[in-house]
């Protein structure tokens, strides 16, 4: 955690999707499935949040003491390219210093089933991340999901955009998991942590 972040500020942790049933299974909603099976772990419902264009759950994690964490979870419901509107606007009214952001997200350059949880860096082409490091700069923390890359000739765009393959929905629900595990770690163990446990 950067030290001038105080102690017991809040983190907030913004799983990228687009809004709609249309979307909910497809490989680019890989971060609405994690902050949902997180919403789920603290016991509470996504609900919309006042002006914001997004659904938020407030609530806690970590052990009780020292390591309990305050956390806000987002849905941004704008749709993945305008995310950082959204995002920002969560960010100004929880008072959430940039260092204290997670976004989960999908990530074409890593294998299906694989994660990478990382501080800054690029936006990698991810419309999600490239709307949020334009509204707030790029030091916030990634929990990056590989879906790996689209099979011969597909589009990115198409291949983002279609749900998981019945081989890749076997392992779904073990790598949702895993991920809000690495996201948990990361928010009360710290990035070394989280990388030394989750980056494979």
């Amino acid at each position: 955690m950067d030290v001038t972040t105080p102690a017991n500020a809040p983190w907030l942790i913004v799983g990228l999707g687009n809004p709609g049933p249309e979307y909910a299974g497809n490989r680019h909603n890989v971060g609405f499935m994690v902050a949902d099976l997180l919403a789920e772990r603290i016991g509470g419902r996504f609900k919309r949040a006042g002006k914001a264009q997004a659904q938020v759950v407030e609530g806690r994690i970590g052990p009780p003491g020292p390591e309990n964490r305050r956390v806000i979870l987002a849905k941004p419901m704008s749709f993945m390219n305008l995310s950082g509107g959204p995002v920002n606007a969560l960010r100004d009214f929880y008072k959430v210093p940039v260092a204290n952001i997670v976004a989960v997200h999908d990530e074409l350059d890593i294998d299906y089933g694989t994660l990478r949880v990382k501080l800054g860096g690029g936006d990698n082409g991810h419309n999600g991340l490239k709307s949020m490091t334009k509204t707030m700069g790029a030091e916030y923390h990634r929990v990056r999901c590989g879906i790996g890359r689209p099979p011969g000739r597909m589009q990115v765009a198409d291949f983002v955009l279609k749900d998981f393959s019945s081989t890749e929905r076997k392992e779904l629900d073990w790598f949702v998991d895993r991920a809000a595990d690495a996201v948990e770690c990361l928010v009360i163990e710290g990035l070394e942590r989280a990388q030394s446990t989750y980056n494979s």
